[in-house]
């Protein structure tokens, strides 16, 4: 599977489907994807990792600092479709303590739309 990164925006959130894995070789082009996203106006992140094959530490690394830049800005990110693989990374580099995983965008709108009022 090619490493890819589509978006979209529904109800007031970005939706970023990443496919592929997530290395050291694709980290740079999903930084750079993510950045553009931002500038662009995307502050509130919902990633798609349904697609996903692998996630290693730099990949998490990329992710982490996103997450922070969106935080300095009042923005948020969290997480949907995330396979028994790649979840378990989150538990065992405890990236779950900042990081939400939805099952569903519908979960991911429900909890943006609850915290924004």
């Amino acid at each position: 599977m090619d490493f890819a990164v589509e978006h979209r925006v529904e109800k007031g959130l970005t939706v970023v489907k990443i496919s592929g894995e997530i290395d050291v070789f694709t980290s740079p082009r999903l930084r750079e994807a993510l950045l553009d996203i931002i500038d662009n106006g995307g502050s509130h992140l919902v990633i798609d990792l349904s697609e996903v094959t692998f996630l290693d530490s730099t990949g998490l690394g990329v992710l982490v600092g996103i997450y922070h830049r969106l935080r300095a800005r009042d923005g948020s990110m969290a997480f949907m479709g995330v396979n028994d693989r790649v979840r378990r990374v989150f538990h065992v580099t405890q990236l779950t303590k900042i990081f939400v995983l939805h099952r569903s965008l519908e979960d991911a709108i429900a909890a943006h739309e609850s915290a924004a009022s």
